[in-house]
């Protein structure tokens, strides 16, 4: 019988990365790398990282609640509970919550490349560096991602 993959409410893998909190859903081990999952919770008043661009996967967020503000470009994107945003290889994008109450977002990496980043976050931090701008820039690098730097 086939392996499948079951994730509680209370499971998957915790990244606590400053005010945002990213729980690994489907880390791409069920899915033959093929797909990875993770919940992000952002506080109030956050901005997300730089604006950036994936060279190779794509990327989709589901808003589950609260209202996140997605960037793309030059263009922001007012996202209430129930949108999806789908981001394709090399469109630049963010996101933020300027809410009064935190917002969680669903989010998806085709392939399941992305996920390594957020754990590479959570050990550059446990190491004792900062999570400044660029050093969230150096870390994407890794991951076929570069700044949209002509959207700063």
């Amino acid at each position: 019988m086939t392996e499948v993959s079951v994730t509680g409410p209370d499971g998957g893998e915790v990244i606590e990365l400053g005010a945002t909190t990213m729980r690994i859903l489907e880390d791409g081990s069920t899915t033959g790398h093929r797909l990875g999952i993770g919940e992000i919770t952002i506080a109030p008043h956050t901005d997300g990282p730089p604006q950036h661009r994936h060279a190779e996967h794509d990327e989709g967020f589901y808003v589950v609640s609260g209202t996140v503000h997605f960037t793309v470009g030059e263009a922001v994107h007012v996202a209430p509970a129930g949108t999806l945003a789908m981001i394709p290889p090399g469109a630049p994008h963010t996101f933020a919550n300027h809410g009064d109450e935190p917002a969680v977002i669903l989010n998806t990496f085709t392939p399941d490349l992305y996920v390594r980043y957020f754990r590479d976050l959570r050990d550059m931090i446990a190491g004792g560096g900062e999570l400044t701008a660029r050093a969230t820039i150096d870390v994407m690098s890794r991951y076929a991602t570069e700044p949209a730097d002509d959207f700063a």
